[in-house]
């Protein structure tokens, strides 16, 4: 094995432990350390979703055998997700790469206010219910949201879809986790097969990522009761601060003079 895929194997691994922790998908870090390796934004995002698919089916397969998975609240999410995973991937095509590393720039932000909000509203207890009608509009709106981001930046979407569950549907933090989670499977492998088609996936680079992101999500699931939530948060939003601004640089670098 090249040192190439030897080295995203081991970002595989870092991406998977991040997941495990902080219950998001790894596409936030995967797509970053692929444009390090000298990859176009275009390229990153639709490898990442192979080791995103890899990643989030390992964990839900985990979740439905010790009985914590929510088939049709997954499906729910799916429903929206889908489709408008689709429309992501085809827009990231049409999009300049300066374009879309500055929106990718500013999702990574996003992301640094959602986990906070995701935090107090941990902190609150579930009050109102919705209606069944407007649980269901909800959940497929939220998925649609995921589903749009994930074709277009090449994320899972769960980073947008605990916080919103938490606030639109008034979900535990757990079952929003594992939800959102298996909704990320279904999710990905439809903007997967787009950038597929198109030709924008690097196969052997993402089942690289793939594998050690199933690796480090096992290790740091089990990691995660022994660390102190505050550090890993702080840690973690540097860390997203620190890739926003190399986005900003590289996308800077793909304007044209």
């Amino acid at each position: 094995m090249s040192i190439e895929l030897l080295s995203l194997l081991l970002v595989g691994v870092v991406t998977g432990v991040a997941a495990g922790v902080l219950g998001i998908g790894g596409g936030l870090l995967m797509v970053p350390a692929l444009m390090v390796g000298g990859l176009t934004i275009l390229q990153a995002t639709a490898t990442s979703l192979v080791g995103v698919v890899l990643s989030a089916t390992s964990g839900s397969l985990r979740n439905w055998r010790t009985g914590d998975l929510n088939p049709t609240a997954s499906l729910g999410l799916a429903l929206g997700g889908i489709p408008l995973a689709q429309v992501g991937a085809w827009l990231g095509s049409q999009l300049p790469g300066a374009v879309l590393a500055f929106c990718f720039a500013v999702l990574q932000l996003a992301v640094i206010y959602l986990m906070g909000l995701r935090r107090q509203l941990a902190k609150q207890k579930s009050e109102a219910v919705s209606s069944q009608n407007n649980f269901h509009v909800k959940t497929v709106g939220i998925g649609g949201l995921a589903g749009l981001l994930s074709g277009l930046f090449g994320v899972g979407g769960g980073a947008v879809m605990v916080p919103l569950q938490m606030l639109l549907l008034q979900s535990p933090i757990k079952l929003a986790v594992r939800t959102s989670l298996g909704a990320i499977v279904l999710i990905a492998i439809s903007g997967l097969v787009r950038h597929g088609i198109q030709g924008n996936v690097l196969w052997l680079q993402g089942v690289c990522l793939g594998v050690g992101g199933i690796l480090g999500a096992q290790l740091g699931t089990r990691v995660l009761p022994k660390l102190p939530e505050r550090w890993v948060n702080l840690l973690f939003r540097l860390l997203l601060l620190a890739i926003a601004g190399y986005t900003i640089a590289k996308g800077l670098e793909a304007m044209p003079e």
